[in-house]
């Protein structure tokens, strides 16, 4: 459902940024395209009140990192990412991450565009893997069911 909301305000953004757009090149048409697509990524983000830790972005909002301990968690957070035709600092990336789980479940997720999420983990363990994301929408997250514990995030 989340996707359908992106969709269309990217359709209602384009439509009014191509009627400004009038008499400039294709070059610089693209890049307002690639801005919008990219504002409207950043949207799906949780925002930084509603995280349970503390996220510290690096270059973009793809990268950087999250610490954060968790009690009695039972929601999803989406930590780093967004919707992008070219990300400006290319499409590999570096995703490291330890989790503990004391209590309940817990899994630290990618989703990229309309395929079903990568578990990446799903257990007290660590994980570090170098990942080449494809174009559109690309998000890293956790997901809680009365999940107690600590998640360490690195993304670069």
């Amino acid at each position: 459902m989340c996707h359908k909301k992106i969709f269309s305000l990217v359709l209602v953004c384009t439509f009014t940024i191509g009627l400004s757009l009038t008499g400039c090149s294709k070059d610089e048409i693209l890049d307002q395209y690639n801005n919008v697509i990219q504002s409207a990524g950043n949207a799906t983000l949780t925002g930084d009140l509603s995280l349970k830790g503390k996220r510290t972005y690096g270059d973009d909002h793809y990268t950087g990192t999250y610490v954060a301990d968790y009690k009695d968690f039972s929601k999803t957070e989406y930590l780093f990412g967004g919707t992008s035709i070219e990300r400006e600092n290319g499409k590999d990336i570096s995703v490291s991450c330890n989790l503990e789980i004391t209590e309940g479940t817990a899994q630290v997720f990618w989703i990229s565009g309309s395929d079903d999420p990568v578990v990446l983990l799903e257990a007290s363990d660590g994980y570090s893997e170098t990942l080449t994301l494809p174009e559109g929408g690309n998000y890293f997250g956790i997901t809680g069911d009365n999940f107690t514990g600590h998640l360490e995030m690195n993304i670069e």
